[in-house]
């Protein structure tokens, strides 16, 4: 037990679950072991209280660090903004700027309204579609959030959410009256979005979907769900929050082919600063105008100006190039030390946002012992891998010859029947899943 193991039981006492974020709690790493806190982080380096230096392999920030932590360039913007004044009683020139740039990037959109968070830009995208089509009911696929408009699902049936975020999650707190205003759909699956927007036909404001996850779409999904919403007067919105600026400079949507209505995006567009923006078509978005959508920290400067650098150097380093190049590298390789250690994994995920699982009915007692081994040889590591521009040739050579050395003593534990011995702790907590 170290200093930042020790702070984290005193969280749990001042902090309803420990954590501010659910991916963020030491239960779903390495319950007891896992370094809840840091002192320092710089590219791919972070520090915990007590001075020991890990690389970070694993979710970078949750995603938001795709330059690396403390970039220079997008904190030397920063910076300057706070000194020239973060907050005032007029707006910031920089939202206007940002607000052309985004448009420019994604050509079919014409207007721009942010948040500080994705959560929150998906509860705003959802209200506008809603103000827009003066319709409730809402359609979805993948996980998009904390808000009552999406737990809703679980008021009707409990297994709703299933496979989009935590299986029987308690809708606890939103009110009974939203039952029956969302419904999920699995990805690739149209059959079940016909029956949905059958059954509920002319009710149906939006289909909200992550245009690309974990897997690749099928038979023109994408297209097809573009064309059913388009014959309903059904509004989509693509959630861009996870992989946005990752396979291309913009949306996944502008790889993929097609688009939305709206489109809302976060983590990657300011590398580590609150920022968030709801992007759309004019006439989509003026109907915010329609509803009541305002909140003061979303005038604040530090995201706008953060998100301006840092579009500026995913343009000038063409920074997803090197992120594919990473996450294939790394996805081979996990593949081969799987199969020279006789270990069965299953790898899923753009390249980018890589995953493994290992196909055993102990996996979760696998994954531990794997977060343990790499933990030990000065890894953040999980069985997930968020690719950074910080992350270079060196630093991943490196980890792939840890990550081959603990498969090895994985395979060797599990031919002997001796995973459980190896822990030194309990068995790390089941994460998100997605059907997307």
């Amino acid at each position: 037990m170290g200093k930042s193991q020790d702070l984290y039981l005193d969280a749990k006492k001042l902090i309803p679950g420990g954590t501010q974020l659910l991916s963020k709690r030491p239960e779903m790493f390495l319950p007891g072991n896992w370094p809840a806190y840091y002192s320092e982080a710089k590219g791919c380096d972070v520090w915990d209280l007590d001075g020991n230096k890990y690389k970070d392999f694993s979710y970078m920030g949750i995603g938001a660090n795709v330059l690396g932590y403390a970039d220079e360039d997008v904190n030397s913007a920063v910076i300057n903004a706070v000194i020239q004044g973060n907050m005032c009683t007029l707006n910031a020139p920089e939202e206007v700027e940002l607000a052309e740039e985004l448009c420019k990037i994604h050509p079919w959109a014409r207007m721009v309204k942010y948040t500080r968070s994705g959560g929150e830009a998906a509860a705003v995208a959802i209200r506008i579609a809603r103000a827009h089509t003066k319709k409730d009911i809402v359609l979805f696929c993948g996980y998009h959030g904390w808000h009552d408009w999406y737990l809703a699902s679980n008021l009707g049936d409990e297994s709703n959410l299933e496979g989009h975020l935590l299986p029987g999650l308690d809708p606890a707190g939103v009110p009974k009256a939203l039952k029956g205003t969302s419904f999920p759909f699995a990805y690739n699956d149209l059959p079940a979005l016909k029956n949905l927007v059958s059954q509920y036909e002319g009710k149906i404001a939006a289909i909200i979907m992550e245009p690309i996850r974990n897997i690749q779409p099928e038979g023109e999904f994408l297209e097809k769900v573009s064309g059913i919403a388009k014959a309903n007067n059904i509004l989509l919105i693509y959630d861009e929050i996870s992989a946005a600026f990752r396979l291309c400079l913009g949306g996944s949507h502008l790889r993929l082919g097609t688009t939305p209505d709206i489109a809302i995006f976060g983590k990657a567009l300011s590398n580590g600063y609150p920022m968030a923006a709801v992007i759309g078509t004019q006439n989509v978005m003026q109907s915010a105008q329609d509803s009541f959508i305002s909140s003061t920290y979303w005038t604040e400067r530090i995201g706008p100006v953060a998100a301006l650098a840092t579009l500026k150097k995913y343009k000038e380093l063409q920074v997803e190039k090197t992120l594919d190049m990473n996450g294939r590298r790394i996805q081979s390789a996990w593949k081969e030390s799987a199969i020279s250690c006789n270990l069965e994994i299953s790898i899923k995920g753009i390249p980018p946002l890589s995953y493994f699982e290992f196909e055993y009915e102990n996996k979760l007692e696998l994954k531990t012992l794997f977060i343990q081994e790499m933990l030990k040889a000065g890894y953040l590591s999980t069985t997930g891998y968020y690719a950074s521009y910080a992350h270079t040739v060196d630093d991943i050579t490196e980890y792939l010859l840890h990550v081959e050395k603990v498969f090895a003593k994985i395979g060797t534990a599990m031919i002997n029947n001796k995973v459980s011995e190896l822990l030194e702790g309990e068995i790390c907590h089941a994460g998100f899943k997605r059907l997307s």
